[in-house]
């Protein structure tokens, strides 16, 4: 686990910055940002339908921004709520990061303190194909 560096920190903002622009009631109300190995951020608001289960999570939303840049490889992750604060990845999310970028860093909330985490030590005992 590490403790938050500077560019940590700027990634919290950017995906606070987003939510605070874009929140929508019933349409966006989480907010992801992530760093690519390059430097390059990308942040992201999640979607939401008025059909009961669509809903596209703002880390994929995040991800599909990067790589429709050419460039998936994941630094750090960071998800915020409606009111900025740190959420951890769903499964799904989890999944997601860990198949792009196995050794991503995921900004979480302990309880306690943020910390960035490797994205392995959210994900026990991983899927994997068998090929």
């Amino acid at each position: 686990m590490d403790k938050l560096g500077k560019e940590d920190h700027e990634l919290i903002e950017a995906a606070r910055d987003i939510i605070r622009r874009r929140f929508r009631q019933g349409y966006h109300h989480v907010a992801a940002a992530l760093r690519t190995g390059a430097g390059k951020v990308f942040a992201a608001v999640h979607l939401e339908a008025h059909v009961g289960r669509v809903a596209v999570c703002a880390e994929a939303c995040a991800l599909a921004m990067a790589a429709a840049e050419g460039d998936t490889e994941i630094d750090c992750i960071v998800a915020v709520d409606r009111n900025g604060a740190v959420l951890s990845p769903c499964g799904i999310c989890r999944e997601l990061i860990s198949d792009f970028s196995p050794q991503a860093r995921v900004i979480v909330n302990d309880g306690k303190r943020l910390l960035a985490v490797p994205i392995a030590d959210l994900l026990p005992m991983k899927y994997r194909r068998l090929h």
